[in-house]
């Protein structure tokens, strides 16, 4: 299947140019670091001048007429990234069907590793305590009978797609907690590395988001967090990456706590699969691999990192009790043993990398079982006494 020319024109534009001495052929008045910055202010959809737009349109019109960054006599990007390869199953396993005894690039299976999906006794005690803490609050953090209990997402494109249904659906199911409020805080084109500082530009955004629903950063108590990186293939091949991804989720965390002081559990996700995609923003095995950085933050926390500390008791509380929150990625067609979902097609965009409709109902019903039905969940969802 041959490559869209759009799909090559965002390649280029998100990965940027490295050419070598003497062979810059890039069209005069062009310069592609300016046009990549550009185009990733309209991913962002930040405001671009007319001056800018006009500019990033005369870029975009030098790439669908072939005359890209570090063209070559044959019409080929020196410095692009290969296109992705289009594929509906990759025959890598889901990490919640992993044993013990499976390896992938040398790790094991299970969520928590040793091919568990549940979490150790002394991590699910932990759990339990902090999930007991969970009750409405009033808009000064304080047990109100009249309170909220707030639970927010944290995280980039795809999540703010799914959770932003999830949302829809469960405000509608009549056994969701009527103390309850969601509140979507994820943000298109804000991956692992536009939330790690304090002066990051989407908490402000996220704080407006909380007063528009009539609650305050004190009534946020659970979490679910799913990130990842813009164009990882950036940072090397396996473990690389996926270690990258692992100390930007970390920082993530720990600012996510700064923030909103009451929260008890942040639950955390992977990408959701990415086989189909057309650029290099997110594909496979990337999106695969996604879940070992989960995994690892999530095993530093039950062996007790220090910047990963969720116990006054131990010193510093840096971050909540971290668990696993449903596992989304599956095989493609080939599916998975687990509960038989596969992920077609059509349950993408055309990039292959965002979800359809259909993509975010699916996570959704992932979601909405997990948090009714998942022993690591608890009742804060519905309310159960």
């Amino acid at each position: 299947m041959s490559t869209p020319r759009w799909a090559v024109m965002v390649v280029w534009l998100l990965a940027g140019t490295s050419l070598a001495a003497g062979q810059d052929t890039r069209p005069a008045g062009i310069d592609w670091q300016k046009a990549r910055a550009l185009h990733q202010k309209e991913l962002k959809n930040q405001p671009l001048t007319p001056e800018e737009k006009a500019y990033l349109d005369k870029a975009k019109a030098e790439l669908r007429a072939g005359r890209g960054p570090g063209k070559g006599p044959a019409g080929q990007g020196r410095n692009a990234p290969a296109p992705t390869t289009q594929r509906s199953s990759t025959g890598m396993v889901p990490l919640n069907q992993m044993t013990a005894d499976d390896r992938y690039k040398g790790e094991d299976g299970g969520l928590y590793g040793k091919g568990e999906n549940a979490p150790p006794k002394q991590h699910m005690e932990a759990a339990r305590k902090a999930l007991a803490r969970i009750e409405p609050l009033d808009k000064d953090g304080k047990p109100s009978a009249e309170g909220k209990i707030v639970l927010l997402s944290v995280g980039m494109s795809n999540t703010t797609n799914e959770f932003s249904v999830f949302k829809a659906t469960a405000d509608r199911n009549p056994q969701k907690n009527p103390r309850l409020v969601i509140v979507d805080g994820a943000q298109g084109g804000q991956a692992a590395k536009q939330w790690n500082s304090a002066d990051c530009r989407v908490w402000p955004v996220v704080q407006q988001r909380l007063a528009q629903a009539g609650v305050t950063p004190k009534q946020v108590q659970v979490v679910w967090l799913k990130q990842a990186q813009q164009n990882p293939a950036a940072f090397g091949e396996f473990p690389g990456h996926a270690r990258e991804l692992k100390g930007d989720i970390i920082k993530d965390i720990q600012q996510v706590k700064a923030h909103y002081p009451n929260v008890q559990v942040l639950y955390l996700s992977s990408r959701i699969y990415a086989g189909y995609a057309t650029t290099s923003l997110n594909p496979e095995p990337y999106a695969y691999e996604s879940a070992f950085a989960v995994r690892w933050i999530i095993q530093d926390q039950m062996k007790g990192s220090a910047e990963l500390n969720y116990d006054p008791a131990r010193g510093a509380v840096k971050v909540p009790v971290l668990l696993w929150g449903p596992y989304l990625w599956t095989d493609g067609l080939a599916g998975r043993t687990s509960d038989g979902m596969v992920w077609k097609p059509e349950d993408c965009r055309s990039d292959g990398t965002h979800p359809s409709a259909s993509g975010a109902e699916k996570v959704t019903r992932l979601l909405i079982n997990f948090f009714k039905n998942d022993p690591a969940s608890g009742d804060w969802f519905t309310g159960k006494e």
